[in-house]
């Protein structure tokens, strides 16, 4: 193996790692962006035979699952936020790394489909409301494990290489911003802009599921991979040579004191 470390060929590994921060907070700065579309669908269904005002007055009203949304919602981000990033923490010794990024990925990215899907389903406001709370759970548990599992890689690299994962972290909230301008720009309903907003979405996570299956292909990340793996060994093998030293010496001590006792004995029946 090489003792120098090879270049960052065009910054494959660079812009990878910025793929994959974009993945890691895109999903929740997507839901937290289409507040507008998810109150939309939690309006109370109106009588069929209601006049111009009444259907006026109604659109001002809001329903109690529209006013509790926005809380609800952080209050299903944050705390599965908090306590899988926790957990984080154990799962990496009982979890392999690959199944953790790609698991959670193509997790995120099934129920970024699920939800380009029920826009097009008429559901009733709260079995709405309760689904979309449990996806917001989903994600933000599984982001938070793909979140402390990107920053493990990165911990193998130079330290410049966190950068790209929190500069595709930061451009996360821009984009889902600027897609949904653009979403709403576009002349078309609001179910239409949010079918396509989503959908954009499922594009982004699977652009980060093959710049995730694209990296372990890199020398540069084959570099890093291998010395870790050369070091864990060394620190394995020196661990077990010093155990094996520690051993013997404790023998040779036991060894000595034997003969030592034996010696009185013998001084002590003279």
């Amino acid at each position: 193996m090489a003792t120098t470390s090879p270049k960052d060929k065009y910054l494959g590994v660079w812009v990878i790692f910025f793929m994959l921060g974009l993945g890691t907070l895109l999903p929740w700065n997507f839901f937290m962006t289409a507040t507008m579309y998810f109150r939309s669908r939690l309006k109370d269904p109106l009588p069929t035979e209601v006049s111009a005002n009444q259907s006026e007055a109604a659109g001002e009203h809001q329903s109690v699952l529209e006013t509790k949304f926005n809380n609800v919602m952080t209050l299903c981000a944050m705390l599965p936020l908090l306590l899988c990033t926790c957990l984080t923490s154990f799962l990496h010794t009982l979890i392999p790394q690959r199944l953790r990024v790609m698991g959670s990925l193509f997790i995120i990215m099934f129920v970024f489909i699920i939800t380009a899907v029920l826009v097009k389903v008429p559901l009733e406001p709260l079995p709405f409301f309760s689904i979309t709370m449990v996806k917001i759970i989903i994600i933000n548990s599984f982001g938070a494990v793909l979140q402390g599992s990107l920053f493990g890689m990165a911990g193998l690299l130079p330290a410049s290489y966190t950068t790209p994962i929190m500069s595709g972290q930061g451009l996360a909230g821009t984009f889902a911003a600027a897609s949904m301008i653009c979403a709403i720009a576009s002349g078309s309903e609001l179910e239409d802009a949010a079918f396509g907003y989503f959908i954009v979405a499922c594009v982004v996570v699977f652009l980060s599921i093959l710049s995730y299956v694209l990296l372990p292909k890199l020398t540069f990340f084959q570099f890093y991979q291998e010395r870790n793996r050369k070091q864990r060994s060394d620190n394995e093998q020196n661990a077990v040579t010093l155990m094996n030293a520690d051993n013997k010496d404790a023998a040779e001590d036991e060894k000595q004191q034997s003969i030592s006792m034996m010696k009185i004995f013998k001084k002590v029946r003279h």
